[in-house]
């Protein structure tokens, strides 16, 4: 059976000068300019032309097979495995784990050549963007750390929505992640306090404006003194803190959340993961060494920001990374925050003066620390303050009761003579 095969406009274009090479309408060199070829070529085509008409310009195995392509029963192998394991994997992840996890090395081309044909995967259709200017990276390690919270089912229906918290850098795409309950003071207080320690402070991070990192009340931005807790951390260890306007201008951590989306969830389904802590475990030990293997690149130079503290600064870490409010010193010398009283004893390494302003700290580890003028005070909480009476019975006896007065009826002596002085008003009005 014949096959129609189409040719392209180059092929037609070059076999209609042939053909006027044919009829010497045009020589060799006027064809060989036209077709950018030799007059070598020119005289060889002239000769297929010749000897077997158009056909002789189509490629002899187009509409074949490849001579490299798959055997069928492999191809059908490897879309069975796919469908049966991984069948909400992208290409490269499901080529990835047939390498990994069933010995079978195909390019990630032909395992998604394979995934179109049976409709396992589908290309996605490219949204058409705003215009945005290219920013290069940063030049060296620790120049810029790109962090951010991403809430998703991490867990597919193992588990309930939480956090992922990641800060990848810059200059060579190097991550840092562990999973939380969510992204709030205490989450980001821990993850930069243990990043801190092991890595050293970076020169600046660049976070969005949620409200753990910006202040967003409008009062408060009219205030360029007001901070957050996590700013006023960041401020004492001299690290810079810039805010981005939309979530492309930080485009670097908000990519790094769609990969993860795609192939975290799936390694975590992979290792029956679903737990917290278990999550981050094998972030730690598993998914990001490999992870930064394969997608960590040189940066442009070879010199590390990143600063490690100083004795003084490790001893204030605990201090750095707390809650910390400002509270007013009563004239008994005791201290209110949230719900609780604190006195403060007489003793103290600072002289203390009532509506003096003293510094709280809530530290991570639930201590609770009273600081005036650099020094930690000594104090003691008190007992609770007796509770209200609350409770609806007891309340009553605070209502007034109904008055219990006799009310004459309506024809009693006493209500018809008020009626007839009524009346009598009335009359003297009218007239």
């Amino acid at each position: 059976m014949a096959t129609n095969i189409t040719m392209s406009l180059p092929e037609v274009k070059k076999y209609d000068i042939i053909k006027q090479v044919i009829n010497k309408e045009l020589n060799g060199s006027q064809a060989a300019g036209l077709l950018n070829l030799t007059t070598r070529q020119i005289r060889r085509l002239k000769k297929k032309v010749d000897k077997r008409g158009i056909k002789a310009l189509i490629h002899g195995n187009r509409g074949k097979p490849g001579n490299r392509r798959l055997p069928a029963k492999e191809r059908k192998r490897i879309a069975g495995l796919i469908k049966q394991k991984y069948p909400d994997f992208g290409p490269t992840l499901a080529a990835e784990k047939l390498t990994e996890l069933d010995k079978i090395e195909r390019s990630r081309g032909a395992v998604r050549s394979i995934m179109i044909a049976e409709k396992i995967w589908q290309p996605k259709s490219k949204k058409k963007e705003t215009h945005r200017e290219w920013r290069q990276r940063k030049a060296s390690k620790g120049e810029l750390i790109q962090y951010d919270g991403s809430y998703e089912h991490w867990f597919e229906d193992r588990g309930g929505e939480i956090c992922l918290l990641a800060s990848i850098d810059d200059a060579n795409s190097e991550v840092r992640a562990r999973f939380d309950e969510h992204e709030g003071v205490e989450p980001t207080f821990s993850f930069w306090r243990d990043y801190i320690e092991r890595f050293g402070k970076p020169n600046a991070i660049y976070v969005d404006k949620f409200s753990t990192y910006s202040m967003n009340h409008k009062l408060a931005k009219e205030n360029p003194d007001t901070l957050t807790q996590f700013e006023r951390a960041m401020t004492e260890l001299n690290v810079g803190i810039i805010h981005a306007h939309s979530p492309q201008a930080k485009g670097r951590v908000e990519k790094l959340f769609g990969t993860l989306q795609d192939r975290l969830i799936k390694e975590l389904r992979l290792a029956g993961i679903s737990t917290i802590k278990e999550a981050n475990e094998f972030l730690e030990r598993v998914f990001l060494p490999k992870f930064n293997a394969r997608f960590m690149v040189e940066p442009r130079s070879r010199a590390n920001l990143h600063k490690k503290l100083n004795e003084q600064e490790k001893k204030k870490l605990d201090s750095i990374f707390s809650r910390q409010y400002r509270k007013v010193v009563m004239n008994d010398f005791t201290v209110s925050h949230k719900k609780h009283c604190y006195q403060l004893e007489k003793i103290q390494p600072v002289t203390i003066c009532k509506q003096d302003r003293v510094t709280v700290e809530e530290r991570l580890d639930r201590t609770i620390q009273f600081r005036l003028r650099g020094k930690y005070l000594n104090y003691r909480l008190l007992p609770e303050k007796p509770k209200k009476i609350s409770d609806a019975k007891n309340s009553l006896q605070w209502v007034i009761p109904k008055s219990t007065a006799h009310i004459p009826p309506v024809n009693h002596p006493w209500r018809q003579t008020a009626n007839l002085e009524y009346l009598k008003k009335l009359t003297k009005v009218s007239k």
